[in-house]
């Protein structure tokens, strides 16, 4: 019987998490998220030699604050 495919969110700060799993958390589609990279804003990646990437999770948790709005007064 397959292991259902099921996507985790690392726990550790030092953990890599996979663009499928960033993508999730942003709730954002992969279109999206290139084109923020290619404008630079998006978070920093990793770039394997296998071409798949990687994102640090304090490097995503450090974006996502950067694009936090203060609440109206």
């Amino acid at each position: 019987m397959p292991t259902p495919n099921v996507t985790r969110l690392p726990k550790r700060d030092g953990e890599l998490l996979t663009l499928a799993q960033v993508l999730a958390e942003l709730d954002v589609p992969k279109s999206t998220f290139f084109r923020w990279k290619a404008i630079g804003k998006a978070p920093r990646t990793i770039k394997y030699p296998n071409g798949s990437l990687r994102i640090r999770r304090t490097d995503l948790d450090a974006w996502l604050t950067a694009h936090e709005e203060d609440a109206a007064a």
